[in-house]
């Protein structure tokens, strides 16, 4: 009986392929888990964070099957304190600070999502989803967006300008390696000055950036690399706008409406 299902996925598949028509995606899990919530239910997500939309909800002790992993919003949850979500076979996502496993690695989630066409004099510095917003009232210091692209996506310049800082920031240690939620600094960042004295900020690149200060950069020259460098418990872009040099806290501006009026979305 095996054999007869395993010969009947096989012929379907190959007929697909005769029709032309892509086979479908199957999801396999790399991992089991428990939730543990203390009693209540899981809410799963559409995304790696809290603020994504409800999908729906995981009771308190059930099994989960794990397809991989996000870098997201850091939770504090009852099995762990973690900026790390998983994505479940149905496509949804539940933090990481509920799930109880066994050792091991899970893979991280290839991006499914492609760079945006470049278009007018402003593009987005990666395609990802929102994680964390500018200024919320979890994180009121919090000056810009984190954007949750893969590590090793890379970062582009959103518009073209001219670099004005290269930096490793960190309260201690070196920036060519994985940061922590224990560490201060925006780890190796850079700065690009645009027209209009506008400043845009790239936060936790992965190692030293691939531009220098006093570089002129197009619309979409890569500055480096998204990693988790300085005060980051996972991969992903902090991005920042700033009005004015040089880049301050009092001249920062949420870069989500400042992007829409240019005809972006983040999502």
């Amino acid at each position: 009986m095996k054999r007869r299902h395993q010969r009947s996925a096989l012929a379907l598949l190959t007929a697909a392929g005769t029709l032309g028509i892509a086979a479908p995606a199957v999801a396999v899990p790399a991992a089991t888990g428990t939730v543990v919530t203390g009693g209540t239910p899981l809410n799963a997500r559409s995304g790696p964070s809290a603020t994504s939309p409800r999908t729906g909800a995981v009771p308190n002790g059930s099994a989960v099957s794990i397809v991989c992993r996000l870098a997201g919003q850091f939770i504090s949850g009852t099995v762990t304190n973690t900026g790390y979500w998983d994505r479940l076979a149905d496509g949804s996502y539940v933090s990481d600070a509920y799930i109880r496993r066994g050792p091991g690695d899970i893979p991280k989630c290839p991006s499914a999502t492609r760079m945006p066409a470049v278009t007018g004099s402003w593009m987005l510095p990666v395609t990802a989803g929102l994680v964390s917003g500018f200024r919320t009232r979890q994180r009121p210091t919090h000056d810009g967006v984190d954007l949750g692209a893969t590590r090793n996506t890379a970062i582009r310049s959103a518009s073209a300008g001219t670099v004005i800082r290269v930096v490793c920031n960190v309260s201690r240690g070196t920036c060519d390696v994985d940061g922590s939620s224990s560490l201060t600094g925006c780890g190796w960042y850079v700065e690009v000055q645009h027209a209009a004295n506008v400043v845009t900020r790239y936060c936790h690149m992965v190692r030293r950036p691939s531009v220098t200060v006093g570089q002129t950069v197009a619309r979409g020259t890569i500055l480096g690399y998204v990693g988790t460098s300085g005060a980051s418990s996972g991969p992903h872009l902090h991005f920042e706008v700033h009005v004015g040099v040089p880049a301050t806290r009092a001249n920062a501006i949420s870069p989500i409406p400042f992007l829409q009026a240019r005809g972006l979305t983040i999502r």
